[in-house]
């Protein structure tokens, strides 16, 4: 028993994908961050352009 205990902490295969988990959180924290920096200014730009367009 205690050597499948010990077997088990020592195993590190799902390490990689925690890591790579981390990595898409962080990546989406990211893309989320971004978009409310600029969202504003790009609906300035959509704006812009929307009322340049003949109606």
């Amino acid at each position: 028993m205690l050597k499948k205990l010990w077997r088990f902490l020592r195993d590190e295969e799902g390490a990689s994908a925690v890591e790579y988990g981390l990595i898409v959180g962080l990546i989406a924290i990211a893309i989320v961050a971004i978009l409310i920096l600029i969202g504003p200014r790009l609906s300035a730009v959509y704006s812009k352009v929307y009322d340049s367009l003949p109606t």
